[in-house]
């Protein structure tokens, strides 16, 4: 495959790419951060890519990879917090941005949209690593089998990580839903 050939084709990839980073590293600048990554070492070993197989499965194991590595060394490392310049009001003022900037004719439910995509979003966060790798390259479209070869995992494991983050998400929102009133707490039937 030419360089530009390569090039084109590795870049048709980057929203889906950039998608799953922020999901993954659940932060603009660390998602931006893991693609840049991504793609340098893409275009680092292009010669080790197979013309005529899955880029974007090799795409996703290099940024699945190079996630795992980064994430291991962030967790041997104390986070620290800067609470100096916090302002009180930022939410405030974000809010009231966002309610001018919109166009919508229904800005309820570009709202309830909204939080409802937060709560998703947040339901993710919630899944340990593991869990949530398997479960955002699934929502990306890949096979068992594709995402066993990133993860260098049996495909028994992926499908058993599938599960369980899937449960443990479906078992989140449920009781999100309960706690707000939008679920119906079932109760036993008698007959």
């Amino acid at each position: 495959m030419a360089g530009d050939e390569f090039e084109a084709e590795a870049l048709r990839h980057l929203d889906a790419l950039y998608r799953t980073a922020l999901r993954m590293t659940r932060s603009e600048a660390d998602a931006e951060d893991l693609v840049q990554e991504t793609y340098i070492r893409a275009f680092r070993f292009r010669e080790q890519f197979t013309l005529g197989t899955n880029m974007k499965a090799w795409l996703f194991r290099i940024l699945t990879n190079t996630f795992i590595n980064t994430y291991r060394r962030k967790a041997a490392q104390p986070e620290v917090t800067d609470l100096e310049g916090v302002d009180e009001f930022s939410l405030y003022r974000r809010m009231a941005d966002d309610r001018a900037a919109s166009s919508s004719p229904d800005p309820e439910t570009e709202l309830l949209n909204r939080v409802v995509d937060t709560e998703v979003t947040d339901a993710l966060e919630e899944l340990p690593e593991k869990f949530r790798t398997a479960v955002l390259l699934d929502v990306e479209g890949f096979s068992y089998k594709e995402i066993a070869e990133m993860l260098s995992i049996p495909i028994g494991t992926v499908m058993s990580r599938l599960h369980r983050g899937r449960k443990f998400l479906q078992k989140r929102l449920y009781d999100l839903a309960r706690e707000r009133g939008i679920a119906a707490v079932r109760t036993p039937q008698k007959g």
